[in-house]
Order: structure tokens, then C-alpha cells, then sequence
């Protein structure tokens, strides 16, 4: 499945990535901005488990995701 395709929950915590926001730069953030990151790491995760399915792992390591 796509990542536009899963229905999931906000996988990012959100005050962090305000705080984060706030601090380096001074800026409010969207919850449109929190939805894309969640899409994000949606996709980086899928990448992840066909990496480590192609290794024959059932465990998704750092090397999976870059």
C-alpha cells in the first residue's frame, strides 16, 4: 500500500516537533505540516520493511531506512 493509502495515527510527537520548529526558527507549525511528516515516516518504514525482506531479516535495522 501507498502511504497516502494507510489510515493511521499521528506518528510524530507533535509538541516536539513544534518545540523544535519554535526554537530554530521562530515559526508556528500546521497540523497539515505534522500529517506530512507522519506520511513521511509512514514511507520510510515501508522502505525499511522491504529492506530488510530482501535481506531475509524479519527485523528492520538503520540500514533499511536511508
Amino acid at each position: 500500500a501507498k502511504p497516502t493509502e494507510i489510515e493511521t495515527d499521528t506518528l510524530v510527537v507533535v509538541s516536539k516537533i513544534k518545540k523544535l520548529i519554535r526554537d530554530q526558527a521562530g515559526f508556528n507549525t500546521s497540523q497539515c505540516a505534522i500529517d506530512a511528516l507522519t506520511e513521511k515516516v509512514v514511507r520510510e518504514c515501508l522502505e525499511g520493511i522491504e529492506g530488510a525482506r530482501r535481506a531475509g531479516r524479519k527485523t528492520v535495522m538503520g540500514r533499511d531506512i536511508e
